[in-house]
């Protein structure tokens, strides 16, 4: 469950700079200084909630500026950075019964379709690849802003949500009724290089 937050978090970026046409270009997540983040929750029991992240990922996305629906995103996420802050319970979710990290130690997203909204809204269509599974997913993203930063570069930000389903990535663990899917969130900063 937490490999599809992380593949998510990526794609959601590149999608809502239509108004933007002079930002075009390939933008580098910015993981150097940790301007990104994907995070999860999911639900214990209906009770209460889970949180946790991915603390390693990497990837990035095209804007095209004259043709923003053409832009692009690719994202990997090291599943073993699985992080909930409780270690007993992230040795688990690496194991068999969730990510099975010795088998499949990334998850990937890449966009297949940027599906333009309102006010830098947009859907981000791609194929998540968790646990060995592939399905097509939507990211719901919105731009949080772009500019020229203090060290001469240029940046875009963009957030970005989704929500799966464990059983749709094979995952076997049986959470109970109330556990049976996990919210994704994204938060991207790019570097345009």
């Amino acid at each position: 469950m937490k490999k599809v937050l992380l593949a998510s978090a990526v794609s959601l970026a590149l999608v809502g700079v239509a108004h933007a046409d002079e930002h075009g270009g390939t933008y580098a997540f910015d993981n150097k200084d940790t301007h990104q983040f994907i995070t999860f929750k999911i639900s214990h029991l209906g009770y209460s909630w889970l949180y946790g992240r991915f603390n390693e990922f990497d990837g990035q996305f095209v804007y095209d500026a004259e043709n923003p629906e053409n832009s692009s995103v690719n994202v990997t996420v090291d599943t073993a950075s699985v992080d909930t802050n409780h270690g007993e319970r992230d040795n688990h979710l690496r194991s068999e019964d969730f990510l099975y990290v010795s088998e499949f130690p990334e998850a990937t997203f890449k966009s297949t379709e940027v599906i333009l909204g309102e006010d830098g809204e947009a859907d981000i269509v791609g194929d998540l690849t968790l646990r060995g599974v592939t399905r097509e997913i939507t990211l719901d993203a919105e731009m949080v802003g772009h500019g020229e930063d203090p060290w001469g570069g240029y940046r875009m930000g963009f957030e970005a949500e989704t929500e799966l389903r464990l059983k749709d990535f094979g995952i076997p663990m049986d959470l109970g009724p109330a556990s049976e899917t996990v919210e994704l969130e994204i938060s991207v900063e790019g570097i345009r290089q």
